[in-house]
C-alpha cells in the first residue's frame, strides 16, 4: 500500500531573506534580492574578482539564527552547512518535531548540493597558490565534502537513520525531496528531512560560472526578449515530510501534499537541454501524482533567464499541457533569488507551496516583453490564484540532462 506523504514544516534562507516569513514578504510584494557587488580578496589577484549581479545571504543572521552551543558543537562550518542548519531548524520547529521522539530511528535525511564547500576549498587553495604555505586547515575535508550538510543535520536533530548527500547539479534537491517521498511511502522511514544547500558565491565558482557563458551582466529576466542569462545566488531550503498516519498520530500541522515525482535522463548533452527529456519528466510527475495536466496548477519553472533553456522549458510546457496551458498560473521565481543551483528546486518547492496556501502567485521580475519562443501565462504581478485544487508543478532541469519535476497539494 502507498502510504501518503504530507508537509509539515518548511526553512528557507536565501538573499530575500533568513526565514519564510522574511521571504514571503519580499517575495509577494515582487522585491527582489540581486544586487551588484564587488568582492576585492586580499590578494588582490585580478582573476579572482567578484563583479556583477549576484543574490548574497546575510551569513551573520544565519548565525545569530542558531544557537550558540549548536554552532560549538559542529565545528568548521562552511556557509554550506551553515545554510542547510539554519534552513533545517526553522522546518523542523516550524513541524514541532524538536526532540521528538520520532527523529532517533525512523527519519531520513537527505539534502542536495551541487559543488560542496566552496568558501573552504577557496582558502584552502588560497594558502596553498597565493601565499605558498604548506599547510591547510585541519577541518578542510570535513567542511568541504559535499555530505557534511547531511551529517551537521544529523547532528543538530539527533537523528540515526539513513543520512546522505545527493548531488544532481540543479536537480539536486528535487531529487531529495522525490526521493524521500519515496523512502516514506515505501515504509522505510516514518519522517524525512529534505531539500537543498549552496554556498557558491566564491571567486572560484563565479570565474569558472562566468567561463560558461550563460550568465547575466544585469539581472534574471525569465522567458523575457532580450534576457541575457542566469543570475547565483545562495542559500537553502528543507522541507519536514511524514507519513500521514505519523503526521496525524502526533497532532501535526498538515500543509500539503508531495504527491508526485517525475526524474528522467536526456542521455544527450552536458549543457543543452533536451525538450523530450524535460517533457517526459513534466508528465511523469502528474502521472505518479494521479493529476491530468488539464487540471489548472500553479506551474514553478526552471526559468533560468538564458537563450537556450528558456525556450525549451516553454516548449516542454506547450507540449504537455496544449490548449489547457492558458488556464495554468507561471511564476519564476529565480528572477527573485537568483540560481541557488542545488538548493534552487526546494527553494522554488517551499516558495510554491507557500503561493498556493496564501492563493497569491509571486511576480515575475525583470520581464521586458514578450518573447514569441516563450509565450506562458506568467504572472507579471502579484495574481491571486484561482486554483480551486491547489496543485504546484515544479521543475527542475540540471546541467548534464538531469530532470526533476515536483508535483504538490495545497493542504485542504
Amino acid at each position: 500500500m502507498r502510504r501518503k506523504v504530507v508537509l509539515t514544516g518548511y526553512g528557507c534562507v536565501s538573499g530575500l531573506g533568513v526565514g519564510l516569513a522574511a521571504t514571503w514578504r519580499r517575495m509577494a510584494a515582487g522585491k527582489g534580492a540581486i544586487r551588484r557587488l564587488a568582492d576585492e580578496p586580499a590578494t588582490e589577484a585580478p582573476a579572482r574578482r567578484i563583479d556583477g549581479p549576484a543574490a548574497w545571504v546575510d551569513v551573520d543572521a544565519c548565525r545569530k539564527a542558531l544557537a550558540a552551543e549548536d554552532l560549538r558543537a559542529m565545528g568548521q562550518l562552511d556557509p554550506l552547512s551553515l545554510y542547510a542548519l539554519t534552513a533545517a531548524l526553522e522546518a523542523v520547529e516550524a513541524a514541532g518535531l524538536r526532540g521528538h521522539a520520532s527523529l532517533a530511528r525512523r527519519k531520513a535525511i537527505l539534502v542536495g548540493c551541487g559543488s560542496g564547500g566552496n568558501a573552504t576549498i577557496d582558502q584552502a587553495f588560497e594558502r596553498l597558490y597565493a601565499r605558498k604555505l604548506g599547510k591547510v586547515h585541519p577541518q578542510t575535508i570535513p567542511a568541504s565534502m559535499m555530505s557534511a550538510p547531511a551529517s551537521h543535520l544529523a547532528m543538530l536533530v539527533g537523528s540515526h537513520g539513513p543520512t546522505f548527500a545527493i548531488s544532481s547539479a540543479c536537480a539536486s534537491s528535487a531529487h531529495a525531496l522525490g526521493e524521500a517521498m519515496h523512502m516514506i511511502r515505501a515504509g522505510r522511514v516514518d519522517v524525512a528531512l529534505a531539500g537543498g544547500s549552496e554556498a557558491c558565491l566564491t571567486p572560484g565558482s563565479w570565474v569558472a560560472w562566468n567561463s560558461v557563458g550563460v550568465m547575466a551582466d544585469d539581472t534574471c529576466r525569465p522567458f523575457s526578449r532580450d534576457r541575457r542569462g542566469m543570475v547565483l545566488g545562495e542559500g537553502a531550503a528543507m522541507v519536514v515530510l511524514e507519513s500521514e498516519e505519523h503526521a496525524k498520530a502526533r497532532g501535526a500541522r498538515v500543509l500539503g501534499e508531495l504527491a508526485g515525482y517525475g526524474s528522467t535522463s536526456d542521455a544527450a548533452d552536458m549543457t543543452a537541454p533536451d525538450l523530450n527529456g524535460i517533457e517526459a519528466a513534466i508528465r511523469m510527475a502528474h502521472e505518479d501524482a494521479g493529476i491530468a495536466p488539464e487540471e489548472p496548477a500553479l506551474v514553478s519553472t526552471h526559468g533560468t533567464g538564458t537563450r537556450l533553456n528558456d525556450p525549451v522549458e516553454a516548449a516542454a510546457l506547450e507540449a504537455v499541457y496544449g490548449s489547457a496551458l492558458p488556464r495554468h498560473t507561471v511564476i519564476a521565481t529565480k528572477s527573485a533569488h537568483g540560481h541557488l543551483i542545488g538548493a534552487t528546486a526546494a527553494m522554488e518547492f517551499v516558495i510554491g507551496m507557500e503561493a498556493l496556501a496564501r492563493g497569491l502567485a509571486p511576480p515575475v521580475l525583470g520581464y521586458l516583453g514578450t518573447d514569441p519562443q516563450c509565450d506562458l501565462p506568467l504572472a507579471l504581478a502579484p495574481t491571486p490564484t484561482p486554483i480551486d485544487n491547489g496543485v504546484l508543478v515544479s521543475n527542475s532541469f540540471a546541467f548534464g540532462g538531469l530532470n526533476a519535476v515536483l508535483v504538490g497539494r495545497r493542504s485542504a
